[in-house]
């Protein structure tokens, strides 16, 4: 079969986060159909996870490309760049402030980025409750895709953008998630200057970050009054259940952190000791390095689906610039096919390169250095 021109294709984005919504939106723009299928039940039925912060040199440009960057820094908060380093007795060593005109790197909680692609997409474009099961078909198309509520559709172009355990990523490279040795145990505070000032005074309007070594704590103010802290260790992958504990023991969690933070000062257990609801299991996991695959003429992937690395604040910003590169190609080739290989040619060397600078960096995540935390993408 002969690749079909994009403005003709049948283009189906799997997963409806950032990379995902992206990539449509400049597909809408460009006068390309596109639809979008996630496998959560509504756009609202799970937390986003937290605060991200949007480069000027991949992410921003996305969304200038998208035509969302002016909604973007309305809701951004550029405070958010501010950096605090200290020691575990709670010590300030080190105090970054941007500059009151500084726009390099402003945040924005992932939810509101989220609603901000959402809103920008014509009505019907995300289609929620596909969960996606199989990929089946000839390699030159058509692809069928069949969900797990059973029902199925036809695609000229599968877009991989479901993130670490992409179920489109199978159809091109058998590469697996591999852990790193180090997880983060998520913590949440709310109404934080109400209900925990000293937390809300210790962080400041962006992140504070201490490490001894080998553990850490990395707290980052979100918009909405709250603030989530990362407990960084490095552990067993299944460090609660051989503690002889489960997820929901907030307690028994509690007091096990407890012992290993003891010679951290009462002020910086606080994080771990006066948190809202329960901890979150977030191991750090990455793709091998590198992690390339052989041209397929109907599936490509983009973001963690493609290249998932330590969550050292490049995880969005790729995935971002991924959907933006891998849209524009399409609105500028003649079929698919020359479309995706544009897009690899550039998206496979820059993800390469990128890995290999951060492979094995989940480590420096407990250094006494200040590591780059700008992006939430340790969620599995």
């Amino acid at each position: 079969m002969n690749s079909v021109a994009p403005t003709q294709a049948r283009i189906s984005v799997i997963g409806a986060g950032p990379g995902g919504l992206t990539c449509a939106r400049v597909l809408q723009r460009r006068g390309i159909a596109v639809t979008v299928h996630d496998r959560a039940p509504s756009a609202d039925a799970r937390d986003q996870g937290g605060t991200l912060d949007l480069h000027a040199d991949n992410g921003q440009i996305a969304l200038r490309e998208a035509g969302l960057l002016d909604e973007f820094f309305t809701l951004a908060r550029p405070e958010g760049q501010e950096m605090r380093q200290m020691d575990p007795t709670g010590t300030m060593t080190s105090h970054k402030v941007p500059a009151a005109d500084e726009l390099f790197k402003p945040e924005i909680d992932r939810g509101r980025l989220r609603d901000l692609l959402l809103a920008s997409l014509r009505p019907g474009t995300v289609r929620w409750g596909q969960a996606l099961d199989t990929i089946s078909g000839p390699a030159d198309g058509p692809r069928r895709l069949r969900f797990a509520d059973g029902t199925t559709t036809e695609a000229d172009l599968v877009i991989g953008a479901d993130g670490a355990f992409s179920r489109v990523r199978r159809a091109v490279s058998p590469a697996k998630p591999r852990y790193t040795g180090v997880s983060f145990l998520e913590a949440w505070f709310s109404d934080v200057e109400n209900r925990h000032p000293d937390i809300a005074e210790l962080v400041g309007p962006g992140g504070a970050h201490a490490a001894d070594g080998d553990r850490g704590l990395f707290a980052q103010r979100n918009g909405g009054d709250h603030i989530r802290v990362y407990v960084i260790q490095r552990v067993p992958v299944d460090w609660i259940s051989r503690s002889g504990l489960t997820a929901d023991d907030t307690d028994g969690i509690r007091a096990l952190l407890l012992d290993e933070y003891a010679h951290w000062s009462p002020r910086m257990r606080r994080m771990i000791t006066d948190n809202d609801g329960p901890y979150v299991d977030r191991p750090i996991l990455a793709l091998p390095v590198p992690h390339t695959w052989d041209h397929n003429p109907t599936v490509t992937l983009l973001g963690d689906a493609a290249h998932l690395m330590p969550p050292l604040g490049v995880g969005v910003n790729l995935a971002m610039l991924d959907a933006t590169e891998l849209a524009l190609a399409l609105a500028d080739s003649a079929t698919v096919d020359d479309a995706i290989r544009t897009y690899e040619r550039t998206m496979l060397p820059r993800s390469t390169e990128t890995a290999r600078l951060l492979e094995g960096g989940a480590e420096h995540l407990l250094s006494a250095d200040v590591p780059d935390f700008g992006d939430d993408d340790a969620r599995p």
